[in-house]
């Protein structure tokens, strides 16, 4: 994975702090939308092609390899809007960086899934069994949901869609679980130490697995993890705003989500 670090300086040095729905010299209307890599990047081209021809939007996306930096970019003025995040997460970023940011529409649901190479169905885990999940807070906690789900943990209810490991109040198959970064989560399934893994959808999808194929265990489609697009709060009003979102929850996002997820996108709005 890129370095975050770099990511970031070299997000630094090319966006020159502009600020939100900016105006060329053309007069034409223009946004810069951060997005993560992955398939998800091909459902956000469908949409700056809406964009453009339904609301002569000029949208510029920028590309972010890391769950932290489009936030940061976003609340310091260098986007206008990011699109890769369920508001969990952004609640929880939210409130341990300061950030002011609002949600301003919902895209897709893209379900979160456990995944094996040793074994078939989940009724088949070890006692002991090795199981990654992701490391970051909020999908970290839709993990420890998911597991619960399969009824192999339970879990404290007072931090709702946020657990962590230390609120598992019942682990009766004694679980190891071990915490990685997202992206790495693929390849440990051919660790021969681990058995399961609690993959997300765009890094399962980059990986050849779907949740609705390969999963064994999936997130159910009433899921609060729905994504959003997010822009600093005060803008949520903005005119080219409102009609990004309307060009993100159109049909043409909505048939390239399902050339690219099948049953693995399911719409959000």
């Amino acid at each position: 994975m890129i370095n975050r670090v770099l990511i970031y300086t070299a997000l630094l040095s090319s966006l020159l702090h502009a600020g939100a729905c900016n105006s060329g010299s053309d007069g034409s209307k223009k946004l810069k939308v951060g997005i993560t890599g992955g398939p998800e990047r091909a459902i956000a081209v469908a949409v700056q092609k809406e964009a453009k021809a339904k609301y002569g939007l000029e949208v510029e996306l920028v590309l972010f390899n890391d769950y932290v930096v489009p936030n940061e970019a976003l609340n310091n003025g260098e986007l206008d809007l990011n699109a890769f995040q369920h508001v969990p997460y952004l609640q929880e970023q939210s409130v341990h960086r300061g950030y002011h940011l609002v949600a301003v529409g919902k895209t897709f649901l893209y379900p979160i899934a456990a995944y094996s190479k040793k074994i078939k169905q989940i009724s088949e885990l070890p006692n002991g069994a090795t199981v990654t999940i992701p490391n970051d807070p909020a999908n970290g906690g839709r993990a420890l949901l998911l597991l619960q789900q399969a009824g192999l943990l339970s879990l404290t209810p007072k931090k709702g869609s946020l657990p962590t490991v230390r609120d598992i109040l019942d682990n009766p198959k004694r679980i190891q679980i071990v915490e990685l970064e997202a992206p790495q989560l693929p390849r440990t399934l051919d660790d021969p130490v681990v058995t399961l893994s609690i993959i997300n959808s765009n890094f399962a999808r980059q990986a050849g697995l779907r949740a609705e194929i390969d999963g064994l265990i999936v997130e159910s489609k009433d899921s609060p993890y729905v994504n959003v697009i997010v822009a600093r709060k005060g803008e949520e009003d903005n005119e080219d705003i409102k009609n990004f979102v309307k060009a993100y929850q159109s049909n043409a996002a909505e048939l390239a989500a399902k050339e690219i997820f099948g049953g693995g996108a399911v719409k959000g709005w």
